[in-house]
């Protein structure tokens, strides 16, 4: 049996298969800048009661930037963004505020003009999908619980959920590392950790393709680690993909120290490394779903047809 069978026969799902039967299959395209664009999420999750962080300043042009810079002058916590980043990309974290500038999430200082050329290059497209012109914005910063604090170093984690036809199928968190600098980015070496859809414990850590059982920088154990307000977040993940329209979408969450889970963005091409974070194969899942009707099913329905196809109930 080839590599590739033996992972298909596990229930694997591979790149080309998400993204022709998933991808392009169950996401109409023109929906796409529902998610794509940050702004338009949060616009949309707002307008259905979904908590989102709050936006405080825009710039959608060159001109547009000095004003930007005016509004953020002196207000300390908030994040500077890409509106149609990717991959975390283009993202920064500003805190305590000085005269002619900030401290970022390393306690390094950033120039008031550093910020506006980081915003200008952001309007020119360097970090957009395709290279587009985009808006940089501004939004409040969120603090994560102090109950993950044990296994994260410095940053903000979040909760990965992705949810096919309405029903929860796979869901992991992102662990901040000193090698991922801090960002919940896998590629740049963050923990990924799956979780299990009944109990809300992680299950499985993963750096790369690496197993590891505790954090790199705190020590502390990864696996078995109560996620805080899981189910909670795991509702608001399927309150949001809801209001997309579509088919197969992933919902990144952050939880709150104050107001709990919060959706940070949502993706139409979800990653694949979320199947090694849980040791378990998206394909296998997603088929079973197909095989039912989940149009049609209440909200309690999907939770738990998501939870018994995880457990391996047919």
């Amino acid at each position: 049996m080839t590599p590739w069978a033996r992972l298909r026969e596990r229930g694997v799902l591979g790149i080309n298969a998400r993204n022709i039967a998933f991808t392009l299959g169950e996401n109409p395209r023109h929906l796409y800048p529902l998610v794509d664009d940050k702004l338009r999420t949060k616009g949309l999750c707002k307008a259905a009661g979904i908590a989102v962080a709050d936006v405080l300043a825009t710039a959608d042009n060159h001109a547009a930037v000095e004003g930007l810079a005016d509004t953020l002058e002196g207000r300390s916590d908030f994040v500077l963004k890409p509106a149609r980043g990717a991959m975390g990309n283009g993202i920064l974290v500003l805190g305590e505020a000085f005269e002619g500038g900030w401290l970022d999430a390393h306690d390094r200082p950033v120039k008031a003009a550093e910020l506006r050329y980081h915003a200008e290059s952001v309007i020119s497209g360097l970090y957009a999908l395709g290279g587009q012109p985009d808006v940089a914005f501004a939004e409040e910063r969120l603090f994560v619980t102090e109950a993950f604090d044990p296994i994260v170093y410095r940053g903000v984690p979040d909760i990965r959920v992705i949810v096919y036809r309405g029903v929860p199928v796979m869901a992991m968190t992102r662990l901040p590392t000193r090698r991922s600098g801090g960002k919940a980015n896998l590629h740049q070496g963050a923990v990924g950790a799956g979780i299990d859809l009944e109990s809300g414990r992680t299950t499985h850590a993963m750096i790369g393709t690496r197993s590891v059982q505790d954090h790199p920088d705190t020590g502390q154990a990864i696996v078995g680690f109560p996620i805080p307000c899981f189910d909670e977040a795991l509702a608001t993940a399927l309150l949001a993909t809801d209001q997309t329209g579509l088919g197969y979408v992933g919902a990144d969450i952050v939880v709150d120290r104050t107001r709990g889970p919060m959706i940070l963005e949502l993706n139409a091409r979800p990653g694949l490394a979320i199947q090694l974070a849980n040791r378990s194969g998206l394909r296998s899942r997603l088929e079973a779903i197909r095989t039912r009707t989940a149009a049609g099913l209440d909200f309690e329905d999907r939770l738990a047809l998501g939870r018994a196809l995880a457990r391996g109930a047919t």
